[in-house]
């Protein structure tokens, strides 16, 4: 039979376990968002070409992310990514027969 220690030590490893793993969390930070839009660089370079699957699928599950987070986001990286003009780049959605809600946030002030 284990030990009183023992089971203990395998409670608090299982407890560890579980709150170690992350929950679950629809929106994505800016970082990951700038990661996720580097397909997209090609397509807003030369916006003649389509549009790179990998790119449609970040555009997707960025849509998804809260509008004021978005708005920030995204003026950060038109900052640090100037070959992200905003014409090029607002086609995007549309090119890869998406519905996006996320037009509205630039419309905004982000605060």
């Amino acid at each position: 039979m284990a030990s009183s220690m023992h089971i203990k030590i395998t409670c608090l490893a299982v407890i560890c376990l579980i709150l170690g793993i992350p929950l679950a969390n629809a929106t994505l930070s800016c970082d990951q968002m700038t990661t996720s839009l580097i397909p997209c660089i090609g397509y807003v370079r030369n916006p003649v070409a389509s549009v790179p699957a990998p790119c449609c699928d970040a555009v997707r599950a960025i849509n998804d992310a809260d509008c004021k987070d978005l708005c920030n986001c995204f003026n950060f990286i038109m900052l640090k990514m100037p070959e992200f003009n905003d014409p090029a780049f607002s086609t995007i959605p549309n090119n890869c027969g998406l519905q996006v809600h996320y037009s509205t946030c630039f419309a905004m002030d982000c605060d």
